[in-house]
């Protein structure tokens, strides 16, 4: 099932939730109840609870996209040091720089077609690619400079496999779920008492206040899908993507 059609109807029952609970307690009030008269004080709770659900809300969201943003700045500097090895191992002699060349193009390809769904599907990296990682860095370190230029060459070229592999375990940390679930029994607990604080109003069965009432439930059920969609950085809807890898590589198979 689509992201955006959980979205939908997620956002749809928050809705009809709120609505139908409306009716139902409208039908069902004393007649000498009268909405008109509801105390301050359950007024000034309703609004305090609104804002400090609001600033929960706001720092959840903030800290589910810094850390989506920090997966794929993760993928953009591997790829950017994947490349920069590519690059600078043209001063070596034609067969050391294909071979490292072609352990470039057999790591980033795995990365790409095999990796990046094992990521998505079981939420680990492969041993291939740590055995295509390691092939790489052997390539690039054990090869001995012939020339003064080879020699200036050397270093540089293994400060960028080193960063690969630093690359690539900051990506693997990012994998998993960025909000532990005491928070989002914190957000949705809050969700609940925040809605359900509409009803500590007695709101009335206007059209005007049961379209204000469904709109609000349904913000808080986009807001938390939100939240949601950005806790895992690699594996959905708006997730971190292998564009850094197809851009500077762009034989690469998609």
């Amino acid at each position: 099932m689509s992201e955006w059609l959980v979205l939908t109807l997620a956002m749809l029952a928050a809705c009809a939730v709120v609505i139908v609970i409306t009716l139902v307690r409208h039908r069902a009030k004393g007649e000498d109840e009268d909405p008109s008269e509801t105390p301050d004080v359950i007024e000034y709770m309703t609004m305090w609870i609104g804002v400090v659900y609001a600033i929960v809300l706001g720092l959840a969201i903030a800290g589910v996209w810094e850390a989506r943003s920090a997966a794929q700045d993760h993928v953009q500097a591997e790829a950017q040091a994947l490349y920069e090895v590519s690059e600078r191992v043209r001063v070596y002699p034609s067969d050391v720089r294909d071979r490292i060349r072609g352990d470039v193009d057999a790591y980033a390809g795995h990365v790409v077609t095999t990796e990046w769904k094992s990521m998505v599907d079981h939420g680990r990296l492969t041993e291939r690619g740590d055995e295509l990682l390691a092939r790489l860095r052997a390539d690039v370190t054990d090869y001995q400079p012939k020339s003064d230029f080879e020699a200036q060459a050397y270093q540089p070229l293994v400060d960028q496999v080193a960063a690969v592999a630093q690359a690539r375990a900051a990506r693997a940390d990012a994998i998993g779920p960025t909000m532990p679930g005491v928070v989002w029994f914190g957000l949705i607990s809050g969700a609940v008492v925040t809605v359900g604080m509409v009803f500590a109003l007695q709101i009335r069965r206007t059209p005007r206040e049961l379209v204000l009432a469904g709109l609000f439930s349904a913000l808080i059920a986009f807001l938390l899908f939100l939240i949601w969609d950005f806790d895992a950085p690699y594996s959905r809807g708006m997730s971190a993507t292998t564009d850094p890898f197809l851009t500077l590589f762009p034989h690469l198979p998609d």
